[in-house]
């Protein structure tokens, strides 16, 4: 592991300015970036209609009556209204930090604002990160196996059930699919991501369409607008209601990207979207499955069996094979905003030091947030097949989904509450009655969706648990790392007037010294006086900080200031969702007179070893073996700050946590 420097040394300015709702953006790029939120945000939430309704309908018990029917659809209507329009894209939309949104872009907000990284805002932003890789994980499996099974309802196909012996047709092409998906990733997306707005655009019209169809062959449904059919769905089945409502919230599990992504593209263009496109098209399938159900059991004169694929059997025959196609492309784009989503979260942990350091690549050279992570990468297409192989349907699948993304909507709205506290400075009356409406919401939610446990459900808060442990453990281990290092190092000043004293052999060119505590001597410097005995003629103490805000402007990149005739401190601050390049930001040196040329400047690293350690003083056996696999498998610090490979000179100890 390479001590030196710390990339989760943190900047936390209280004065920075809060972090209000960014700007409109202006006309010429308003549409543009609408086109694109659609294409990328509402990707998850705009293929919910496929397994969604069915899921609801089968946890409302095997016969089906028409009070169930407007029951599910009221539930799913005012589910859209209270947890995606009134908290996310009215409220929280609000809450960004710099433009930037999601659960670790609020967490570092709440950090700002309250002067320091609590124990529970670790905790809370932690969990709520660990969470959104579980929802990661099922995202692109539960939804590609909904769109591929609609092959069985295509009448030239209904026959056809497997490819060979003990092989689902459905199964096996979802597998191709989704592996290939996760195949293309190094390759970047910016090429084809220009065709996700209008393929996004073509599918929201296709569901509002054939909902309409029905609706006006049935339009009573529409009288499921009232939230009194939810209400009483609620009252009268019980427990059977709190299993539907597990169900139902699958229709808003794609809210959480409204928030994530709103850097992208801005708030005031997803909002547009939402409110005018992708509300009003959801609202009319759902309407339009309704009407479809009842008309379903109508002509049965009863009630019907609800294991039935209402999205597709609603579509006429000659549509049906059409937008099968359709439906598996809108699930490719949903699954890749999800993979996109995971490789960014990751970048940010990384920065602020929650995760060790990783392989970041550049897809796009114009494109700042194109990124990929191919160790991100192959774990989720694993984990991806893994849940494919074992839940082999999307019905089994729905009972696992869910529970992780309403634990991550819950994290959300308890670091709103401290930002609205700190930040906003809301008073207590003001804030408990906007805050705990939608956090009691969301632990109903998240009540309902724990019902599922035993049946697939633990899966996501297992996964979760693993990578709160491993965040966990990454950091205590490097707080405890920080803390032997300023135990065992002496401070700069003291160091420096030791050399004045005893001044070692010069030679000539530059060194720059990499180190997360510029109080201190960096051990690299220790250990090249102590092996190779010679001190450069001019001498750099870098430190590269981490601001808790997404990006640093270009003038506050580097500040530099001698401090004595042979050494300059410098100072290198980036943003959480930015990546480092230390000979970019030493080029920018020039304005303070520090003239920086790379072939005559070489780049000292200090890399720790990581031992077992001899007492239990520090962390326990277990995270002792976890942070030493973690800092053997974190990526080499040349490449992650960009430095020429050639000019760097590592300087290695072993130490134990």
């Amino acid at each position: 592991m390479t001590g030196e420097p710390s990339a989760a040394a943190h900047s936390a300015d209280p004065s920075a300015p809060s972090g209000k709702a960014s700007p409109a953006p202006h006309a010429a790029g308003f549409w543009l970036s609408a086109l694109g939120s659609v294409g990328v945000v509402f990707g998850d939430i705009g293929t919910s209609p496929l397994y969604a309704f069915r899921q609801a309908l089968q946890a409302a018990g095997a016969a089906i009556r028409p009070d169930a029917v407007m029951g599910v659809v009221s539930l799913a209507l005012w589910a859209l209204i209270l947890v995606v329009t009134v908290k996310y894209v009215i409220f929280l939309m609000r809450a960004d930090n710099k433009g930037e949104g999601g659960v670790l872009s609020l967490m570092a907000l709440a950090q700002r604002a309250v002067g320091r990284r609590t124990t529970v805002l670790f905790i809370l932003g932690v969990t709520g990160a660990a969470l959104f890789y579980g929802d990661s994980v099922i995202t692109p499996a539960i939804s590609v196996l909904s769109a591929v099974e609609g092959l069985k309802t295509v009448p030239a196909l209904a026959n056809v059930d497997s490819l060979s012996p003990g092989a689902s047709s459905v199964l096996i092409l979802s597998l191709v699919i989704l592996v290939t998906l996760f195949l293309v990733q190094s390759r970047g997306t910016a090429k084809v991501a220009i065709f996700f707005g209008p393929i996004m655009l073509v599918w929201f019209a296709a569901i509002a369409a054939f909902g309409v169809i029905h609706i006006v062959h049935h339009p009573a449904v529409l009288l499921a607008i009232s939230p009194s059919f939810a209400v009483m769905f609620l009252i009268h089945h019980g427990f059977i209601g709190l299993l539907v409502l597990g169900s139902v919230f699958l229709t808003v599990t794609g809210a959480e990207a409204l928030y994530a992504d709103m850097g992208h593209f801005g708030r005031w263009p997803i909002q547009a979207s939402w409110l005018f496109l992708s509300l009003p098209c959801l609202a009319m399938n759902y309407l339009g499955q309704g009407a479809f159900a009842l008309d379903t059991i109508q002509a049965a004169h009863g009630a019907v069996v609800g294991d039935q694929d209402w999205f597709f059997q609603m579509t006429p025959e000659l549509f049906r094979a059409p937008m099968v196609i359709m439906a598996t492309a809108a699930t490719v784009i949903a699954s890749q905003a999800v993979i996109t989503g995971a490789f960014s979260l990751t970048n940010q942990a990384m920065q602020l030091g929650l995760l060790p350091r990783m392989v970041v690549r550049r897809t796009s050279e114009t494109a700042a947030g194109q990124i990929y992570l191919p160790q991100i990468n192959f774990m989720l297409l694993i984990g991806v097949v893994f849940l494919v192989a074992v839940f082999k349907t999307s019905d089994s699948l729905g009972q696992a989904y869910g529970l992780a993304v309403t634990g991550t909507m819950a994290v959300t709205t308890s670091l709103a509450f401290i930002v609205v506290r700190r930040q906003w400075k809301w008073p207590l009356w003001l804030a408990i009655p906007v805050i705990g409406p939608m956090l009691s919401l969301d632990l109903v939610f998240l009540g309902a969706n724990s019902l599922k446990l035993l049946s697939g459900a633990a899966l996501p808060l297992v996964l979760g648990a693993a990578l709160f442990l491993i965040m966990a453990t990454w950091v205590r281990g490097g707080d405890i790392l920080t803390r032997k290092t300023q135990r065992d190092t002496p401070p700069l000043d003291e160091f420096l007037g030791l050399l004045r004293d005893r001044p070692p052999h010069r030679v000539p060119g530059t060194a720059v010294y990499l180190t997360g505590d510029p109080d201190r001597a960096p051990g690299a410097l220790l250990h090249n006086l102590k092996h190779n005995k010679v001190l450069h003629k001019h001498n750099v103490i870098l430190t590269v900080e981490v601001a808790e805000t997404p990006r640093v402007p270009e003038e506050e990149r580097v500040s530099c200031a001698p401090i004595d005739a042979d050494f300059m401190a410098i100072r290198v601050r980036y943003g959480f969702m930015e990546s480092p390049n230390i000979p970019a930001a030493l080029s920018a040196c020039r304005k303070y007179g520090f003239s920086f040329d790379a072939m005559s400047t070489s780049f000292f690293l200090g890399r720790k070893t990581v031992v077992s350690a001899t007492s239990r003083k520090g962390l326990g056996r277990i995270q002792d073996r976890l942070f030493i696999l973690l800092s053997k498998n974190a990526a080499n610090p040349t490449d992650f700050f960009q430095i020429p490979p050639g000019r760097v000179l590592e300087m290695g100890t072993q130490v134990s946590v």
